[in-house]
This record gives C-alpha cells, structure tokens and sequence, in this order.
C-alpha cells in the first residue's frame, strides 16, 4: 500500500518513464513557496477536492491593473509570475497561489500537474481569425513563403502528379503584396499543369491566380467585364492574364466546387484541432456564412466543438443577417458558440492597393483604392444589424476607409459601451487616431502583418502617412482598446511569433536589427494581455476568462517559455518557445506529452535549460499503510 502523502509519478508519452526523486518531497510541501496564501472562491467548502490542479509553474494571473499605455514597464507586473498553482472543479478556477495552498484540493480523484517551473497564462484568444479558410489550408497546397511564380507554379504541379485529371487544386498563401510590382500570369502555371483547373488564392484573400483550365472553368474570357471594386489583368490581345483583384476574385472562386457540409466540418474540425494544439482556447472567426453557421450549430448541438468559438456574421450574407437580425444576438455567453457580432467589408487591402485612401498612393498615382458600396458594403442592413444589438466588426485598412468606419459608428452607435471593433485599422490619419478612444472603438491589429508588410509599406503610402501605420503604441497612448490576433491563414498565427513582432518590430529572420518603426512597439505585458484578457473583453467576457481567479472560466495555456522574463533579457528567444498544454473549462484539449515532440519541437542540438519540460502527471496516494 502506498502511504497518506505519499505520491507517484505518471508520465503520458510512451517513451518516458516514471520519475521519482528529491524534488518530488517539493511538489505539494511549499518548502520554495511565496509566503502568500492563495485566493479561494469563497462558494466552495475549505478542502473542496479540485477536479485538477497544477504546481510548481510560473503563474501569471494578470488580476493586477494594466499597464498605462506609455510604453513603460508596468511596475505592478510580477517577476516570475504571481501564484506557483492552480485548482480547478467543475470547468472553473476555484484558488490560485502557491505550491502549500493547492494542497487543501487535492483528492482521491484530483489530477495533479507538475508544471516544473513552466509558464502558466490566461488562455489565448485569436481575435481575428479564419478557421475555415485555414481548414481547407491544411488540405491544400501551401504557398506560404514561396519566393516566386516559378517555386509557386512547382509546389502545384508536384501535387498534380497525386490528383486525377481533372479535379480542382487549390492552393494558398502566395504573396501578393510583396508581388505587387510583378505578378504572375497564366502562361507557366498552364504549361506546368495543363490538366487541371487551378485556383491560386494569395496570402491574405485580395488576389487569386488561375490557370488557362481554371478560366474556362469559370467562363472568364475577353469579354467579361470588369466587376465594381476589383481588376481583371489582362494581356495585350486583351484576354485575362489569370490575375483578379479584390471584388474580381470571385469570379474565379466561384467556379470552384462548393465544399458539402461532411467537407466544412472536417475542415473546420481540423483548423480547430490545429489551433488547439498551438495554445489557442477560442477564437473569433472574422465572417460567417450560413453554410458555415449551420455547420457550428450541429457541432455545438453534438459537443463537438474543442474551443470557445465566437461568431461574427458575414454583412454580405443578406439572407442569413436578415435571419439573425430578427432573432437576435445570442444572450448566454456560457455556450461554446456566441453570436453576436457582424463582420463588414469597407475596403480591400494594402498590398493589392484595395485599401481605400484620403490621397492616391505614392507608389500609383490616379488611384485612391476602393470601398464602400463598390466594396459590397451595406450601409442599411449594417446600421439595422446595429439597432438589432449587434457588435459591428468592420474591415478598414485605408485612412480613408477607418475615417469612414469611424464616422459610421460615431452616426449609429447608441453608446460607447457597445465596444464596436475595426478590423486591422491598418492606416490611420493623426486625426482620427484620438477617436478610437473616444469612441470606445477596439483596434483589431495583427503584429504579424506589420513585419510582414515592411518590406513595401511604406512605399505604398509614403513618408508621413506610414506614421499612423501599425501604430500600436500610438493607439495605447490615445486611450484606445486594441487586440492582437493573426488573421489566420493569411499570416501565421504561432503565438511566440506574434508576439516577438509586437515587442520588437522584427520579422522572424530577427530583421531589421533594430526593429522596423520600433517606437510603435509594444511591452511584452501589453502582449500578452491583447492576446487574451483584452480579446475577452472584446467578445464581452471579461467577467467569465481572460484573468486567472476564482470563479472565472479554466481557459488555460501552458508555455515551455516564461514569455515576461524571456523578454526582459533578450526578446529574439520568444521565437523559440513551445505551446505544452491547452485547457477549455477545465478539459485538457492539447497535450505535448501525447503529441510526441515533448513541447519542443522548434529546439534542437544541446540541452536549453532555460526551457520548462513537458509537464508531468502526478498522482495522488490513494490510501495509507496499515
């Protein structure tokens, strides 16, 4: 029999093995313990048996206030954390604090986590993300980082080889805004693969790229006519070059084959399993169809859904915002799928030169972008979606789009209270900088597409306009609430990638040395709290996740890095760090220990022993001796 006190040790992966030793007298005896004692919800019974609980880790809670927004290190911030541990029961946190105080809840039955000195954070959120277009990534070509036409046009051809003739090959990610001055036509990747319709969708959706197969397919020839609010580049004989822009992409998707419903939950379930996996424990999807809606439904109907999903109906969907207009915002914020908000389109984007601009761009004069109705943006169902409740989430990258998407909501709104969001408010004239906060407008940025934008940004816009551009710190000192996210599959939504670009402004070749506009950085707390406690405050749940405190939702992550300290020495090693764990309401829906890698995947060669070990299972005695 194993004694009272006594404790084993159980780890998950197959090669480990079970460890026992000194340190093991540490876990529950708080012989290294903070002095301060933990904090309890007072609705549970003293000694209540916890479902799980975690030890020896750096916790941080972010209970303590914000950071001011002047770019200062936040002196209430906590070296190392402020807990050693956490308890959980029944899906919420019910004490957090140090290594003795978790002892109180620890059962027969508790799971108990030895984090071994791993980083412990309120769960992250993708507040701007696109699951199904990422799904449907992970089943297609990936042109993601693809230097050119000719490495692009290979990628798809070697896929060729594996698909009947024939069927549609997608692929993504290409990019089209560092292609801008240069892309491609139809002529190779016809040559290359002559059999198949092929649809070339770029990095962030504003550009697509086809084969001669694919434009008979779609019916695009000479004669079709250029659609409002995009471009059809052509060839001197005045065919198509196999290039849309903006609005004209569709001409082109539209010829794809519509995905069944099996095929968007697959997709859908994939994208969500990957996320899982990569430390999300929600997100907020940026556009949903009815297609899509109903897929959700029947998945939170059958519990199949891993991660919070926050849904904002796509404004261009009339048939489906006429539907939800009258019955509704959904109220219970406790479901795994909240609707409540809508997602417009007021113009394109920046690298295509869509985004819509108070002058012509620097780099093309005569052209000021487009937007509004040209874009497909209802002003009148977007203002009766407003009266109906609910939260507008309005695309705006130009200055002249995000002045336009400001004065919308100043127009319309009913209160401030009502937490409006422009999505990306990418560019942004020094005037209008103040009335985000003054308007109660959330800035929904993407550290990502600032270092990936760099290399052409400013030749786009010129000299003083780049001053408001991906201008985060300005924001903060204006007062205004801004979230970070990855607008994923667009821009990698790796979390340490996140946010080493939005503490640094440096792309993850660490260049440029100095950091591109570095005044517009962000502090590492700042970071992390848009990544979580201020995305729930954006899907209003600041009362349910996005803090570490009793009574709140266990929406946990777990990182192999201690993100605040890594920063404060040397913010290049954030690229380096590992998703361990990921928890939704206390369920453990990703796990390194069971992915095969240990939690660290990106580190090879010697030992780094600045990095947490996966964490390890521990047991409790189940009886005593007699």
């Amino acid at each position: 029999m194993i004694k009272s006190g006594q404790i084993l040790v159980r780890l998950m992966a197959p090669a480990l093995r079970l460890v026992l030793g000194s340190a093991l007298c540490l876990l529950l005896s708080g012989c290294d313990s903070p002095t301060e004692d933990a904090a309890v919800d007072p609705t549970s019974a003293s000694g209540n048996d916890a479902d799980l609980v975690f030890v020896n880790g750096h916790v941080y809670s972010l209970t303590w206030p914000a950071p001011s927004g002047i770019g200062m290190a936040n002196p209430q911030s906590p070296r190392g954390g402020d807990a050693q541990g956490l308890a959980v029961k029944d899906g919420l946190i019910i004490a957090v604090g140090t290594n003795t105080a978790m002892k109180m809840y620890v059962g027969r039955e508790t799971k108990v986590i030895d984090l071994g000195t791993a980083t412990l954070v309120p769960g992250l959120v993708d507040s701007h993300t696109h699951v199904f277009e990422l799904g449907r990534k992970l089943e297609q070509v990936d042109l993601t980082g693809a230097s050119d036409e000719a490495e692009a046009v290979a990628r798809v051809a070697a896929k060729a080889a594996s698909v009947p003739a024939g069927e549609w090959i997608i692929g993504h990610g290409w990019d089209e805004g560092a292609w801008a001055n240069n892309y491609p036509d139809k002529q190779l990747l016809t040559e290359q693969v002559p059999d198949h319709p092929v649809l070339m969708q770029s990095l962030h959706g504003f550009a697509v790229w086809g084969n001669q197969r694919a434009l008979v397919a779609a019916s695009i020839d000479a004669a079709t006519p250029t659609p409002v609010g995009g471009e059809i580049h052509r060839l001197d004989n005045g065919e198509p070059s196999g290039l849309l822009l903006n609005r004209a992409t569709q001409l082109l998707r539209a010829a794809v084959p519509q995905p069944s419903a099996a095929d968007l939950r697959r997709q859908v379930s994939l994208a969500l399993k990957q996320m899982a996996t990569d430390g999300y424990v929600g997100v907020h999807e940026a556009g949903t169809t009815a297609e899509q809606m109903a897929v959700l439904e029947a998945m939170e109907a059958d519990e199949d859904l891993p991660l919070r999903f926050y849904a904002m109906l796509s404004l261009r969907d009339e048939a489906l915002m006429e539907r939800w207009i009258e019955r509704g915002i959904d109220e219970d914020n406790d479901s795994m799928l909240v609707t409540r908000a809508v997602k417009g389109y007021y113009d394109g984007a920046l690298g295509s030169r869509g985004a819509h601009m108070l002058a012509d761009y620097s780099d093309q004069p005569g052209h000021s972008g487009i937007s509004g109705a040209d874009y497909a943006f209802n002003a009148e169902l977007a203002k009766r979606a407003l009266a109906a409740g609910f939260q507008l989430a309005i695309h705006a990258i130009g200055d002249a789009g995000n002045r336009f998407t400001l004065d919308f909501i100043e127009q319309n709104q009913r209160a401030v209270t009502e937490r409006h969001r422009i999505e990306h408010a990418q560019v942004i004239h020094a005037q209008d900088i103040v009335r985000f906060g003054k308007l109660g407008v959330i800035a929904s940025m993407q550290p990502p597409h600032a270092v990936e934008d760099m290399a052409w940004a400013e030749e786009r816009v010129g000299e003083e306009r780049i001053r408001g551009a991906y201008a985060w710190r300005t924001l903060r000192a204006a007062k205004a609430q801004i979230i970070f996210n990855s607008d994923n599959p667009g821009s990698d939504h790796d979390i340490f990638y996140g946010l080493h670009a939005a503490v640094t402004r440096r792309d993850k070749s660490r260049l440029p040395k100095a950091g591109w506009r570095r005044h517009e950085a962000v502090t590492i707390e700042e970071a992390v709290r848009a990544y979580s406690q201020w995305a729930a405050f954006a899907s209003f749940r600041e009362a349910q996740t996005g803090q570490l405190a009793p009574g709140y939702w266990a929406d946990l992550t777990v990182l192999n890095i201690d993100p605040f300290q890594v920063a404060a020495v040397n913010t290049d090693e954030l690229l380096g760090g590992e998703v361990l764990m990921t928890v939704v309401g206390g369920e453990i829906v990703y796990d390194s220990r069971l992915s095969g890698n240990g939690g660290n995947a990106k580190n090879t060669g010697e030992k780094d022993t600045s990095r947490a070990r996966a964490p390890v299972e521990v047991i409790p005695a189940l009886g005593t001796d007699n």
